[in-house]
């Protein structure tokens, strides 16, 4: 099984990434996955900057991917795409049909993000014929759906799964962080930038219920698939990803890594996995 470092979800100053990236390239993972996938108001770094940190990086011996936005609104994000698209060298995670559709058209082959909305074979099958060669599961896509998959009897690509980190939920035109802060989304003052791990949502009764991040909703816990490995391996997993925090990261890709090698699962960091198990995603399942 391979290693991988998801897109940052969240926005953090352009050196605060600058930094986080060039010591991710001595941390042993296989993959690291660069680009905004969350909001294009957040431009610390510009499209020319991901790409200049992708030829950086790919000096690390590790595989470079960019990934794409999950919910296009302006056409300068489509410009940003197309950019992406044809920077002719590093692979392509496309997280929304448009992006599927370019890369089509051009005949490269691409990996399909956890947005794509992936939900039986026939459509696998489809996306494999346009060029897939990988894909991410959906958050909420567990071993149920793989078995799936696999009963079909149609070749698979390449699976990866988020294995660490908060779950991106769901997308919205709306900014979640703006609102919450009683701010309009056109006049943010880019306040994400005070959140490096998102704005942490209770219920009315002080329950930890989701996280808000820019137009995005993110679990409240942090998935920690590093227990059921042994599950991984033998449904076929091939990759498991790894989201990237302000702090700590290291630390997580480490734990990965020696259960990976030692064949031991660790015990368990993080506070949910039920998705994985075909249960609701909050659950944490000890046992099935």
């Amino acid at each position: 099984m391979r290693l991988t470092l998801g897109p940052l979800q969240y926005f953090w100053p352009r050196e605060q990434v600058f930094a986080f990236y060039r010591a991710a390239a001595a941390w042993p993972v296989d993959v690291i996955y660069l680009g905004e996938t969350v909001c294009s108001k957040r431009c610390e770094l510009r499209t020319r900057d991901w790409i200049a940190l992708a030829e950086e990086l790919a000096g690390s011996g590790r595989e470079i991917v960019l990934s794409t936005l999950a919910l296009l609104e302006a056409e300068s994000e489509l410009a940003s795409l197309m950019r992406f698209v044809n920077n002719g060298q590093f692979r392509v995670e496309a997280n929304d049909m448009s992006a599927v559709q370019l890369l089509r058209e051009r005949g490269l082959p691409f990996i399909g993000g956890p947005t794509l909305n992936v939900y039986n074979h026939a459509t696998l099958r489809l996306l494999r014929e346009d060029g897939l060669q990988r894909l991410v599961l959906g958050v909420e896509q567990g071993r149920p759906l793989i078995e799936e998959f696999r009963a079909s009897g149609e070749p698979l690509p390449e699976l990866e799964i988020a294995a660490w980190g908060r779950l991106p939920l769901a997308y919205s035109a709306r900014c979640f962080t703006a609102r919450a802060l009683d701010l309009a989304k056109d006049d943010c003052g880019f306040r994400c930038l005070e959140y490096p791990d998102g704005l942490p949502l209770a219920s009315r009764e002080g329950i930890p219920f989701l996280n808000i991040n820019g137009i995005q909703v993110q679990t409240s816990g942090r998935c920690d698939l590093g227990p059921e490995l042994d599950g991984l391996r033998d449904t076929g997993i091939d990759l498991l990803r790894l989201y990237p925090q302000a702090e700590g990261t290291a630390d997580v890709v480490a734990r990965f890594r020696d259960a990976i090698e030692s064949g031991i699962p660790p015990a368990r960091a993080g506070e949910e996995n039920g998705y994985w198990h075909g249960t609701a995603g909050m659950q944490c399942v000890t046992s099935m």
